[in-house]
């Protein structure tokens, strides 16, 4: 994969720590927030086993990123590193998993920004729809204007999060919530009291934690990529495994599973059920809230980055129009991606709700990832960190995990596959 003449190249302007904290600032997101829930209502008690497979998903998918990025340092992702290894065709297929997929997750993190502020304030639907699209507007004018501005203001969003999530934490673990008096109430109604939830809910958490590898997709921009890439995306992952599993433990211990599978807000219920907001806008809550803005907006700034970067590997190589390729002279980023992955985005914020596109997103960023897994297996040098068993332990991993999403989500994401694949046959038949 090359620039074309008529295409600057990125700059690599990003240091170990900054795309540590990109990597940290793209999973600690959305995700935190709204996922333990919908999980906790299909996995019941088996929570913390379900989150405990996705990360182990996670961490494989990880190091076979990790294992690619080092060699093929390139914006795009494992849509590159799948050209490369595997072919076109399974390289477009990676691509338009990841640009699909995660155009869905933007959606899911703009609309969480919506539902905590509406928690809060009571504003209704349509004032959260316009407050996510406000916020996607926003972030990609920050994006417009730099990389480094972009992994800047990540770390000015991430740090204020992760205190208030450690306090979250403190208070999980030292107080006492409902579930030691009993039961809301609520029941979890996709919970069939078995532990055959597991695989859909590791599958949903698995949208936490993806995000991991938002640095390899920005590769062209980092410096020394064989060595900053792997430590930045295994760094990240670590530090997000350690705090998401002090942080479900503590929602399944504080709220019990049923009250947390019928939470909208989960960490704004354990704020109010503690005693930290007697009423809807008081300082526990507000401060909760702040931290899930700070954290959506934090993840979406790197998201929508990532996202515009695949696009301008696949226009380069004519997967995607042309023009999308386009880079700015000045500041040296993809613009026309970025306006366009916006655009998507909000279409999504207006029509979507956040549950429904988590598992979109799943399914999307799973398929890309079992890609990434086997085009990791087919390298003949490797680090000792890294062995082929990785590798297959992720592809099979992915594959079990996207297909027993909810069914809505594998059938709608499949048609969206089978869209691209037939409209990406019929150019290729008219250039002949």
């Amino acid at each position: 994969m090359s620039t074309s003449p008529g295409h600057p190249a990125l700059a690599r302007r990003l240091g170990a720590l900054d795309a540590t904290v990109i990597g940290v600032g793209s999973m600690v997101g959305a995700g935190v927030f709204v996922a333990f829930a919908p999980a906790a209502g299909l996995a019941g008690p088996w929570l913390p086993l379900a989150l405990l497979l996705a990360a182990v998903v996670a961490w494989c998918n990880a190091t076979s990123t990790a294992q690619l990025a080092a060699v093929h340092p390139a914006s795009g992702g494992t849509y590159v590193y799948a050209n490369r290894q595997l072919g076109p065709w399974p390289g477009f297929v990676a691509g338009w998993g990841f640009v699909t997929g995660k155009t869905a997750s933007a959606a899911a993190m703009a609309l969480t920004l919506g539902l905590y502020a509406a928690e809060l304030t009571g504003a209704d639907d349509a004032g959260a729809r316009l407050l996510a699209v406000a916020a996607v507007l926003g972030l990609t004018a920050v994006n417009l204007g730099g990389v480094t501005r972009t992994a800047r203001l990540t770390k000015l969003l991430v740090a204020p999060v992760l205190v208030v999530l450690l306090a979250v934490v403190v208070l999980l673990f030292g107080g006492t919530g409902p579930a030691a008096g009993g039961s809301s109430g609520a029941k979890a109604a996709a919970w069939d009291g078995t532990g055959w939830g597991v695989l859909p809910a590791a599958g949903t958490l698995f949208f936490a934690f993806a995000g991991y590898a938002r640095v390899a997709t920005m590769g062209e921009e980092v410096r020394d990529p064989a060595r900053t890439i792997p430590r930045a995306v295994l760094g990240a992952l670590a530090f997000t495994l350690l705090l998401y599993g002090l942080l479900g433990l503590g929602l399944l211990r504080f709220l019990g599973v049923d009250r947390l599978a019928a939470s909208a807000a989960p960490l704004l219920t354990v704020v109010r059920e503690a005693g930290w907001a007697a009423g809807p806008a008081t300082a526990g809550a507000v401060v909760v809230t702040v931290a899930a803005a700070l954290a959506t907006l934090g993840a979406l700034l790197a998201l929508v980055a990532g996202i515009s970067r695949t696009a301008l590997a696949m226009a380069r190589e004519r997967d995607l129009p042309g023009p999308l390729g386009a880079v700015s002279r000045r500041h040296r980023v993809p613009w026309a991606a970025e306006l366009a992955v916006a655009g998507l985005v909000v279409a999504l914020v207006l029509v979507g709700d956040v549950r429904t596109v988590i598992g979109f997103s799943s399914f999307g960023v799973l398929v890309y990832y079992a890609l990434a897994n086997l085009s990791a297996l087919t390298l003949r040098q490797r680090p000792g960190w890294a062995p082929r068993a990785v590798n297959a332990l992720g592809l099979a991993g992915c594959l079990v995990l996207a297909f027993t999403l909810p069914w809505q989500s594998v059938v709608t994401m499949l048609g969206v596959f089978a869209v691209g694949l037939a409209g990406r046959a019929v150019v290729l038949a008219r250039r002949r």
